[in-house]
């Protein structure tokens, strides 16, 4: 059994580790998280111990590598819905450099546009005079030279994207630019209120299955999801764990001080755990009793997104990963086949063969599953916060290719008829972006749970 132990409302988190255990005990809400995994033939106990143990280590090495580091993705594109006036809530909004070092090699190949020869001049690093009303809430950092981009134009020799969950505009526009992962950090920006509450109210009330004897709460209470249909309901769930990956993501990445130890203002700030906010976004005071049930969801959409890549390793074990480092390119790929292996060896993966099966009822009810998640992939061009967005895209970006490996015809038809690693990219294709989304959506998932460990740890 999982013990989760939540924070205390009220106190701040200085005080929380100054409490006594007893103390601390007595003023605790203790809940269980542990039993089979609702439509999966999994226990909590089992994904924990496999993903902490065995695969995150593995995720979170492989992710720090140049070709699942850089995402292509267009910010630029206005909300289709509603005008989004959010501005920068917290300091550390300043572009950082990138060091023309970092750059891979494969992305050096031409020499430098003029317009931007001096993209790496203090100048143009300098950060906005004032960057705590900067509208752009948790600025991005950009800085990738042109040398970058040559190699990127290689890259696209691999794109061709069909069967889509998603919108491709996102990475496919002439806008679309490349953004370092790994310095632009998934953490919490101070993005809430209005304007983010709108952005899960859309999801939910608007492009989610419902039940008809549903409230109308932007989620679904748990106990009347058996009254849809297992398509309809893993639709939910899958959106409800993606929801509470991020909220964790969030508490355990907090700005817990923008000062240093000798009270002068901190140039980074110090991250970490927030267990006031983890047990604001879970607690079932706070959540009308839901809380539990949406951490279970994680651990459902974590399962899904796995059985995905699991489904898609002949095809993934094919790929040259290619970023022009040929070195780099091969130490990738074993990195790949050994999380491939890894995966493969889990009993319990997802069964997605028990869903849409009924002829022309099931092909309608698969083209509406697949419309309100493109209508998803869309509102994230209506989040305030540019951080924020870039994560949205990416996560949703992900587990819309995990769909489309599931449920996509093509796919399937390839694995019933041959073996997908001798399949033509005419007949199945995932573009670089969406493995590069696929592989970083799945370990956000893979932190969510190891950082569910983490809080439970704190609390001991």
């Amino acid at each position: 059994m999982i013990i989760i132990i939540y924070g205390i409302i009220g106190f701040p988190l200085e005080i929380l580790f100054t409490l006594s255990m007893t103390d601390l005990l007595s003023e605790l809400h203790v809940t269980t998280l542990d039993g089979q995994i609702d439509d999966c033939l999994c226990n909590v106990d089992a994904v924990d111990i496999f993903n902490n143990n065995q695969l995150y280590p593995r995720l979170n090495s492989l992710l720090q590598r140049d070709y699942f580091k850089f995402f292509k993705v267009d910010l630029s594109t206005e909300c289709p819905h509603w005008t989004d006036d959010s501005r920068c809530a917290i300091r550390y909004c300043h572009v950082e450099k990138c060091e023309e070092a970092d750059i891979p090699p494969g992305l050096k190949g031409a020499s430098e546009n003029q317009s931007n020869k001096n993209k790496y001049s203090d100048q143009a690093q300098s950060p906005p005079e004032s960057c705590d009303t900067d509208k752009e809430l948790g600025y991005l950092n950009t800085t990738i030279s042109d040398a970058a981009h040559a190699g990127f134009i290689e890259w696209e020799q691999y794109d061709d994207a069909t069967d889509n969950f998603c919108d491709e505009s996102s990475y496919l526009s002439p806008n679309a630019t490349y953004v370092d992962l790994s310095l632009n950090p998934e953490r919490y920006t101070g993005y809430k209120g209005e304007s983010a509450h709108r952005i899960w109210n859309a999801i939910y009330k608007e492009n989610c299955f419902r039940p008809k004897a549903s409230t109308f709460t932007s989620y679904i209470e748990n106990s009347k999801l058996n009254d849809m249909c297992l398509e309809k309901r893993s639709f939910y769930r899958v959106l409800s764990g993606l929801h509470s990956s991020i909220n964790i993501h969030l508490s355990a990445r907090y700005l817990l001080s923008d000062k240093s130890s000798l009270g002068m203002p901190s140039p980074s700030g110090t991250w970490g755990p927030n267990l006031d906010e983890f047990y604001r976004r879970f607690s079932p005071e706070h959540t009308d009793g839901e809380g539990p049930n949406w951490l279970q969801n994680l651990y459902f959409v974590y399962l899904l997104e796995m059985r995905a890549i699991a489904k898609a390793a002949p095809y993934l074990q094919r790929e040259p990963y290619f970023t022009g480092d040929s070195e780099e390119d091969k130490m990738v790929a074993k990195a790949v086949e050994d999380i491939l292996k890894t995966i493969k060896s889990f009993p319990h993966h997802f069964n997605e063969s028990t869903m849409f099966n009924g002829g022309k009822q099931a092909a309608k009810l698969l083209s509406e599953f697949k419309q309100h998640f493109r209508n998803i992939s869309k509102i994230m061009d209506c989040v305030g916060c540019d951080k924020c967005k870039l994560w949205g895209k990416l996560q949703t970006q992900g587990l819309g290719t995990a769909l489309k490996i599931l449920f996509s015809g093509r796919f399937n038809q390839i694995i019933k008829n041959m073996d997908i690693s001798n399949a033509s990219r005419t007949e199945f294709q995932l573009h670089r972006m969406e493995i590069v989304s696929l592989f970083n959506a799945f370990g956000r998932l893979s932190t969510s749970i190891y950082e569910l460990e983490n809080f439970r740890n704190m609390m001991r």
